[in-house]
């Protein structure tokens, strides 16, 4: 790149950070996923590969949707924790392939081969990893675990393959120790981004009253519970014990979220949506831990309290707040926002509640699948000329 400054870096403006083609590519992918899963439970569709329709949707929504956002994030936040320079240009754009022809592969595993599919995939997530390791080893930053956690989710990534050769047990495994990763990023980073936001607005609003707690006791306690319980889940889901550290880290979570004082933000719908979004959080928790005692409980509403729920409500949160602060935008929810993090909300809830409802799931998993996807759509239309353009300066 020379000496050239993020705007001047080949590609232009939309290469010059992270979270440009990433947040817009997954906004894309989600939209175009929903729409070929909810085609193929109405038999509208078929995949044309040699997944089954599940394990397809499942993989897809963790190891190709969340991955690229979470790329996108690390790929902004990173430069910003360790003061390096960000991966720009033609670098950016070979990762940005890389992810593209992964998604592709997944797509048509069966026509390609499947060791490429797996390469490519897991590969991604593996060159991520490495590239977070680097900067914030060659910075003496603190956040080096978040590297481990990307090549865990990698190697996840590679095990959810195991069920072409026959290993669907081995598969589960991997597919929820992929899922426990996210959600522990979203209890680490979360943790950090959410009552830190919520105290710096509260401190500049000039509000008098109490702000959030700052990282403590309670904070650690909620990781380690967070932490074995989402252990124990992942390899015995059903397991009584698992119930019980599972309702545990709900509880640790709730009160956590209770000492980020989130009620004082509900004049910003931005910092407010961190708060709900985190909600889900013990939300989940809670009702995959009662799940493991009450077989009436669906254990597939529980879990999507956990995916269209949290990952998928805190990573629009994300998604929009850092679009308009690494844009040069008002750190503000306009109605456009406000509509993007309330249809994520819904679409959450309706998947949620449809197992209760045997006679309407079918309809309902329409309606949440419409929503949800709505969401990513009009995030794609609304943030999308504007993680085209150039950043407005500060004046």
């Amino acid at each position: 790149m020379g000496s050239m400054g993020r705007e001047g870096v080949r590609g232009g403006v939309f290469l010059s950070l992270g979270f440009r083609p990433f947040f817009l590519a997954a906004a894309v992918y989600a939209v175009l996923a929903l729409a070929l899963w909810v085609g193929t439970l109405s038999g509208a569709a078929l995949l044309p590969g040699a997944w089954p329709p599940l394990a397809w949707h499942r993989h897809e929504m963790l190891f190709g949707l969340v991955a690229a956002i979470v790329a996108g994030f690390l790929l902004t936040a990173v430069p910003n924790w360790t003061g390096r320079r960000p991966l720009s240009g033609a670098r950016l754009a070979a990762l940005v392939a890389l992810w593209l022809a992964a998604r592709m592969a997944s797509l048509l595993v069966g026509h390609v081969p499947l060791l490429l599919a797996v390469l490519l995939d897991g590969g991604f997530l593996l060159v991520l990893a490495l590239w977070t390791g680097r900067e914030i080893l060659a910075s003496g930053n603190r956040n080096l675990p978040v590297a481990f956690l990307i090549a865990f989710l990698g190697l996840a990534d590679i095990g959810d393959y195991a069920g072409f050769a026959g290993g669907t047990a081995v598969a589960d495994v991997a597919y929820r120790f992929g899922l426990a990763v996210v959600l522990l990023l979203i209890c680490l980073i979360g943790g950090r981004i959410v009552p830190a936001f919520t105290r710096n607005w509260l401190q500049q609003q000039e509000r008098a009253g109490a702000l959030p707690a700052m990282f403590g006791h309670l904070d650690r306690m909620a990781l380690l519970a967070t932490g074995l319980a989402l252990l124990a889940w992942t390899m015995a889901p059903d397991a009584p014990a698992s119930g019980a550290l599972l309702l545990l880290a709900g509880v640790f979570n709730g009160a956590r979220l209770l000492r980020w004082v989130g009620w004082r933000t509900a004049a910003e719908p931005l910092l407010l949506a961190l708060h709900l979004a985190y909600l889900w959080l013990p939300t989940g928790f809670l009702l995959l831990g009662f799940a493991a005692f009450l077989p009436s409980l669906s254990a597939s509403g529980a879990l999507h309290a956990l995916t269209a729920g949290a990952i998928g409500a805190m990573t629009l949160a994300v998604m929009t707040r850092a679009s308009l602060g690494h844009s040069g935008r008002p750190l503000h929810a306009g109605p456009g926002t406000v509509t993007i993090l309330a249809l994520v909300h819904a679409g959450a809830l309706a998947r949620v509640l449809s197992p209760f409802w045997p006679e309407a799931y079918m309809r309902l998993l329409a309606i949440s699948g419409t929503l949800w996807g709505g969401a990513y759509l009009l995030f794609a239309l609304i943030y999308g000329p504007l993680l085209l353009r150039h950043p407005r300066r500060s004046s």
